[in-house]
């Protein structure tokens, strides 16, 4: 059954990555759900305040993802539609990767200012908030990609630490 918990564990942790870029899987939580699995198997012995704490910033990161693109429109003087634009360009890159690894940064701005051109006639201040909802969307991409891979270096050390005793048959 340790075994087991440790695959699905390490499962959520590989969701948790690709929810830090997809919209619609939420990065951290799914990270810590890893963490959570991997601390009920018999061999790793409990550690409820380390799982309150990664709860906690798992939670406050879900949440600030919400707030930190916002913020960055609304500083550069966008609107809802620069936000929708973002998410769909992001969209766009993941599945049609034309450009690689550089389209998760272009078809965001893309998108980004193709929803504000929607929302606004003066292509400057398009501009303007299509930058500024994209470096939002970037900030808070950044922060869930970060909390989650650390989540997973966690979980690989604790994996490690406790290897003779999940594996044992």
């Amino acid at each position: 059954m340790d075994i087991f918990l440790t695959c699905i564990g390490f499962l959520f942790m590989l969701a948790g990555i690709l929810g830090s870029f997809l919209p619609v899987l939420p990065g951290p939580p799914l990270s810590w759900i890893g963490l959570l699995l991997l601390y009920l198997t018999n061999a790793v012995a409990d550690n409820w305040v380390f799982l309150g704490i990664t709860l906690v910033i798992a939670l406050l990161v879900f949440a600030l993802d919400y707030i930190i693109p916002a913020m960055g429109t609304k500083k550069f003087g966008g609107s809802k539609y620069g936000m929708i634009g973002t998410t769909i360009g992001l969209l766009v890159a993941i599945f049609f990767p034309v450009l690689g690894p550089l389209g998760i940064i272009v078809w965001p701005f893309i998108g980004a200012l193709v929803g504000e051109l929607i929302n606004k006639s003066d292509s400057k201040t398009a501009m303007r908030a299509a930058f500024g909802s994209l470096l939002g969307f970037l900030t808070g991409t950044f922060i869930k990609f970060l909390v989650a891979v650390i989540y997973l270096g966690f979980f690989i050390s604790t994996v490690w630490d406790y290897k003779s005793s999940i594996f044992s048959f």
